[in-house]
């Protein structure tokens, strides 16, 4: 009796087909030859692969030679079709505006850096790469601009926004598909270069979870070129997502402060910072209160205000001024704000019960701004001022939005300045960032309120009353 390998060998001869090594690059044609023909397929477009029975490629047809050209531009136009990028050709790297509009240098320098990035990721697209920045601050453009580099060079780019690719998904299931929901996943996570845009604003159901989890599996497990944008922060991210993306083997993580491009740049801080209203209060018109106060304290004032400016010039990590009401930390506060405005940079100056009403305002039904971008506002300020920490509501919510917003610039080493009465009362979390002497320098002011009555060095002496406040 003959074995099936003998009867499929007859086969083969049989039907006349012309066997070659499965190892060259010719194939067997699928049709006949003709005179105008391709005569490696006979005009078909396509070959059945010359292997062997039990190959996992037996019997696979793959396009021919005379087809490569071709089926590469229907796969970059469906791709284009897929991403709509169509609409969005204007978005390149020739159109992006690296320096920004209006921007201080800080914001500035991570714009260029975060372009510098891009542009290099595009040339040679290898790995992953996330860009994290607020709404507006240019975050999608530059994804845009790598996917239009990569179609402009003939090369594969699928763009997506992640809502609209589980979407797509969902649409496979419908009994009008063309496609089933195989092959299309199959399509996006094999992209040689996918873009996923906006991660994080999808709805967060187990079905979506599950379905954003193979997909970056999958194209971590086969270190496939992936490109990334969120508004959200690492910690806020699906762990099992976060962990593939902040592998420095095969990811880097690229952080944008820049505010909203559609504004000016101080749309955002001039609505919430309270700073034109202590425009007066300057270095230049601080009282240092040296013929009232008693020696030590006038020497402690000094060295506040001697720090203070140090500061402004200068502004690394944080500062806190503590001490009564009407010492003075306020006036120095807003001084380091007022100096840093002058320069071209913003400045965030708030009072924190006042922050924390504007973003319970973010969650009402007539705020045109949204908590997200609200918040992220305020924790990326280039420099923040919070004025009076510590008087306000102490509920879990409040003690939680100043714990995120604590954590988040201290981790990131971002200039903070900050005043009190006292660390007393303060949550240990809290405290435990304002006492860290490595980041920041807490200043106590022992002067007492220069709107009430001050001591004299004699006892039998009445209190002496200000007349005005100092300048």
């Amino acid at each position: 009796m003959e074995s099936i390998s003998e009867r499929l060998k007859k086969i083969r001869q049989n039907v006349g087909t012309q066997m070659k090594n499965a190892n060259s690059s010719s194939a067997d044609p699928v049709g006949k030859n003709g005179d105008d023909t391709c005569p490696i397929c006979g005009g078909t477009g396509f070959l059945r692969l010359d292997l062997p029975v039990g190959h996992p490629d037996f019997g696979k047809i793959v396009p021919c030679e005379c087809r490569v050209e071709t089926v590469q531009e229907e796969k970059l136009a469906h791709l284009r079709q897929i991403s709509n990028l169509d609409k969005m050709g204007h978005l390149t790297f020739d159109s992006f505006r690296p320096e920004g509009f209006g921007l201080d240098p800080i914001r500035s320098q991570t714009l260029k850096m975060a372009y510098q990035q891009a542009l290099q990721f595009a040339e040679d697209p290898k790995g992953w790469i996330t860009f994290i920045g607020g709404y507006g601050c240019g975050k999608t453009h530059l994804a845009v601009a790598i996917a239009n580099y990569r179609l402009q060079q003939e090369k594969p780019a699928l763009f997506v926004v992640v809502p609209d690719l589980l979407d797509h998904l969902r649409a496979a299931f419908s009994p009008q598909s063309t496609t089933t929901y195989d092959e299309r996943f199959e399509q996006i996570r094999n992209a040689p270069l996918l873009i996923l845009d906006d991660l994080g604003t999808q709805s967060a159901t187990p079905w979506a979870q599950e379905k954003l989890f193979q997909l970056f599996n999958h194209r971590y497990n086969a270190r496939l070129a992936t490109v990334i944008t969120t508004n959200h922060k690492l910690e806020e991210i699906d762990p099992r997502i976060r962990s593939r993306m902040v592998d420095l083997d095969l990811a880097r993580i690229v952080h944008i402060t820049a505010p909203d491009f559609r504004g000016s740049g101080m749309e955002f801080m001039s609505e919430l910072s309270t700073l034109s209203q202590h425009s007066d209060k300057t270095f230049e018109t601080f009282d240092l209160r040296t013929h009232e106060l008693p020696r030590a304290q006038a020497e402690n004032l000094r060295q506040a205000y001697t720090i203070a400016k140090n500061y402004a010039a200068h502004p690394e990590d944080w500062i806190l001024f503590t001490g009564t009401y009407g010492c003075g930390k306020t006036h120095l506060a807003a001084a380091i704000a007022n100096h840093f405005a002058e320069q071209n940079q913003n400045a965030l100056f708030v009072v924190v019960p006042d922050l924390l009403d504007h973003l319970r305002a973010a969650f009402g039904p007539q705020s045109t701004t949204p908590y997200d971008k609200r918040f992220e506002e305020v924790r990326n300020a280039p420099l923040l001022v919070l004025d009076d920490l510590g008087t306000h509501s102490a509920t879990p919510w409040a003690e939680e939005k100043l714990y995120q917003l604590f954590n988040y610039r201290y981790n990131g080493r971002l200039p903070t300045v900050i005043t009190m009465a006292d660390t007393g009362q303060l949550a240990p979390r809290l405290k435990s960032r304002l006492l860290d002497v490595g980041r920041c320098t807490a200043i106590e002011i022992t002067a007492p309120s220069y709107r009430g009555t001050l001591p004299t060095k004699n006892k039998n002496r009445p209190y002496k009353k200000r007349k005005y406040p100092p300048r």
